[in-house]
């Protein structure tokens, strides 16, 4: 018996709409398979994936939209890729197994054939001739997940197309090795995780070494809201300065004598010192260099917060849970390294506006979004308070909106797309 699917979430139908005109330019056949993946925002837990630690984001109620319907007959064996954002790609044939582009690593459709690649490794029964168009409501390099969205819905579409269920870390994987492989973005767990596994109004405590996951309640809205700032600018130089500190945790691992830095914590324990692992640490500073100190006493500390704030926001206690964020970009200014004047600006702005209980920039850093965690009626007054500094001290302004914990990735009724609004 054929299970019959959801129809598409609300929320998304503009996006929905864009891609299903997307996919008319293509074909004109009517969307025959359908999926979504949301984007996410961080709570607590940066750069710490990579390093084996502790994340607690959320899957938000941005998503990218994918649909598919069959090429006109004749056409051959390709499939057309377009996206309603980035534009049309070049062709892909899955009957020959696709490789790794170096030259295509910074377009849009590398992520998509590193999926595609994985179900031709499953050895999952693609049809021949298809049409697949993109569309997000997601914004494009804030921070929020726009890559790790795409590849969940494209993975999440072909398991529709193929008949297939996907174990969901298997799924997970499958993504961030697409990442990884196709687009050349060395990036953790976290991202493709949430986007596949999220539960509407919980974040997911995701512990990347064993890649075990948790479902913590979020706040009703009637207690407390979360406000994305969106600075949009990135810095130039955030690729090279990724590198770094990355390298400097590296560095900092191998001369703590620890395979990882979450392997603090277990060492700490072992040598029966006390004080934790950030004493394990402080006893072993003259052994690292300056940068690797700033980058180890980071993830260490933020490896605890994460811990702390996972129980916060399962007790309710949102004025923890608000204090051990304002810690969080605090590190990550001082320690890491990876805010600028804008994000800090942001935060600032946030955090002296009454009712805001917590604000720390989210994401990898040098620019893209803060979030804040809002009393209700800050959410009357914060927006635009904030919107106003920012104006004042950059002359061009910031985007501010709410977001809502959301379900991850999911297959829809194609017959429940709208057409777009002329």
């Amino acid at each position: 018996m054929t299970t019959r699917l959801p129809p598409l979430p609300h929320h998304l139908a503009r996006p929905a709409a864009r891609a299903a005109a997307r996919l008319a330019a293509l074909t004109p056949a009517p969307p025959a398979w359908a999926a979504f993946a949301p984007g996410r925002v961080n709570l607590i837990g940066e750069h710490t994936d990579y390093n084996l630690g502790l994340v607690l984001p959320f899957a938000i109620d941005l998503a990218c939209v994918a649909l598919a319907a069959p090429l006109p007959k004749g056409q051959g064996t390709h499939w057309a890729l377009a996206s309603d954002d980035l534009g049309r790609a070049d062709l892909v044939d899955p009957t020959t197994f696709i490789e790794p582009d170096p030259a295509s690593r910074g377009h849009w459709s590398a992520y998509v054939r590193g999926v595609l690649r994985h179900f031709q490794d499953l050895h999952a029964a693609l049809p021949h001739g298809i049409a697949v168009a993109f569309a997000s409501s997601v914004p494009l390099g804030a921070g929020l997940s726009s890559s790790a969205s795409l590849e969940a819905a494209a993975a999440t579409l072909l398991e529709s197309i193929a008949g297939i269920t996907l174990d969901p870390r298997a799924k997970a994987n499958a993504c961030r090795n697409a990442e990884h492989d196709f687009a050349g973005v060395p990036c953790g767990i976290m991202d493709q995780t949430v986007s596949v596994m999220a539960r509407a109004g919980h974040a997911l405590l995701i512990d990347c070494r064993d890649e075990s996951t948790r479902h913590v309640p979020m706040p009703p809205p009637d207690l407390a809201s979360i406000l994305v700032i969106n600075t949009r600018v990135k810095h130039a130089l955030a690729d090279g300065a990724y590198a770094e500190r990355r390298q400097a945790c590296r560095r900092a691992a191998q001369r703590l004598g620890l395979q990882d830095l979450r392997a603090a914590e277990a060492a700490a324990q072992n040598t029966a010192e006390s004080g934790g692992p950030l004493a394990f640490l402080e006893r072993r500073r003259t052994a690292l260099d300056p940068d690797a100190y700033r980058a180890a006493h980071h993830v260490i500390a933020e490896n605890l917060r994460v811990a702390d704030a996972a129980r916060a926001l399962a007790q309710g206690d949102l004025v923890t849970l608000g204090r051990l964020m304002n810690q969080s970009h605090d590190s990550l200014r001082d320690d890491f390294r990876v805010s600028c004047t804008e994000l800090d600006t942001a935060v600032d702005a946030a955090r002296d506006c009454p009712g805001v209980l917590g604000a720390r920039m989210t994401g990898g850093g040098f620019g893209g979004c803060a979030i804040a965690l809002l009393q209700p009626h800050a959410a009357t007054h914060a927006p635009e308070a904030i919107k106003a500094r920012f104006l004042d001290a950059f002359g061009s302004p910031c985007e501010t909106f709410t977001v809502h914990a959301s379900d991850g990735a999911r297959s829809f009724d194609p017959s429940s797309v709208p057409a777009l609004p002329g």
